[in-house]
């Protein structure tokens, strides 16, 4: 992995840490995903523009169900975390979201992509993936749990988070669309699906622009940020490295959830901080 695939997940992995921690804050529902995928964009739109001109596009029919599958799955995982994140604590349900994701989406580029791992590169996702365990707490309570709701919405948002990983691999990996074109095509598509909820519920709309300007920019502009690095990175760097190191996020999460919403930091939690750190540094070297 080359130095600068590795600098594009990891900043990739704040981006994407901050703009959860700006989506807990607010606290809404999926009219805040409508105002900040248009605000995406509005912001994104030059910047299409200008990649259609610098990439020779030769846009094709087989591209409208890549576009359209990544639509669905990203707008599902966001209805999904934003339900999850009014119920539940930053610090559970991010890296619960986040962790799963990975497991679900190394087994399915290993089985599907017939992408090869070395073994030093499972050892560090296992180290991962087991600090991800730590850090959500006793395994099997989340498991047996019957009033934490929040629990199941973070489990079905790693299986999107899987699904949209290896849906949107394909389409920048083998039909070659650029990212920042998929990214914004699938925002756009997102504020279509989402218009008629959004234009119903307008006082909503109006208390989110006079009350959370701050927070709705910030997502709207780090949320593509960070998913537009993570494909520039898919490109050329396979799945089951891209998307275990880029649960570095975990780490950052779990420290806003703590220091600034007022969250329990358990030992376990502190086992799974350090475990996720060997992991990380062990699937950087592989």
């Amino acid at each position: 992995m080359t130095i600068i695939g590795f600098s594009l997940i990891i900043f990739s992995a704040v981006c994407h840490a901050t703009w959860n921690y700006a989506t807990k804050k607010i606290k809404s529902d999926s009219t805040f995903i409508w105002l900040f995928s248009l605000t995406s964009s509005i912001i994104y739109f030059p910047f299409v523009l200008a990649s259609l001109f610098i990439y020779d596009i030769n846009f094709q029919f087989h591209f409208i169900p890549f576009i359209l599958g990544s639509t669905i799955l990203h707008s599902v995982y966001f209805i999904l975390l934003n339900r999850g994140y009014r119920v539940g604590n930053l610090s559970i349900i991010y890296p619960l979201a986040r962790g799963t994701g990975p497991l679900f989406s190394t087994i399915i580029a290993i089985i599907f992509l017939k992408e090869s791992a070395s073994l030093v590169a499972i050892i560090g996702i296992l180290l991962i993936i087991l600090g991800i365990v730590s850090i959500t707490g006793n395994p099997a309570l989340i498991i047996n749990s019957n009033k934490d709701s929040s629990l199941v919405y973070a489990f079905l948002c790693g299986l999107a988070i899987a699904s949209y990983t290896i849906f949107d691999k394909i389409a920048v990996s083998k039909l070659m669309l650029p990212p920042i074109l998929l990214d914004w095509l699938s925002n756009l598509g997102r504020v279509l699906l989402l218009t008629p909820y959004a234009l119903g519920r307008k006082d909503k709309l109006k208390q989110l622009i006079l009350h959370h300007k701050k927070g709705v920019l910030t997502v709207a502009i780090l949320s593509p940020l960070s998913y537009i690095l993570v494909l520039t990175a898919m490109v050329s760097i396979p799945v089951y490295y891209v998307a275990p190191i880029r649960e570095l996020s975990i780490l950052i999460g779990t420290f806003l959830g703590v220091k600034f919403l007022s969250e329990k930091l358990t030992k376990i939690k502190l086992v799974g901080i350090c475990l996720m750190t060997i992991g990380i540094i062990t699937l950087s070297l592989a």
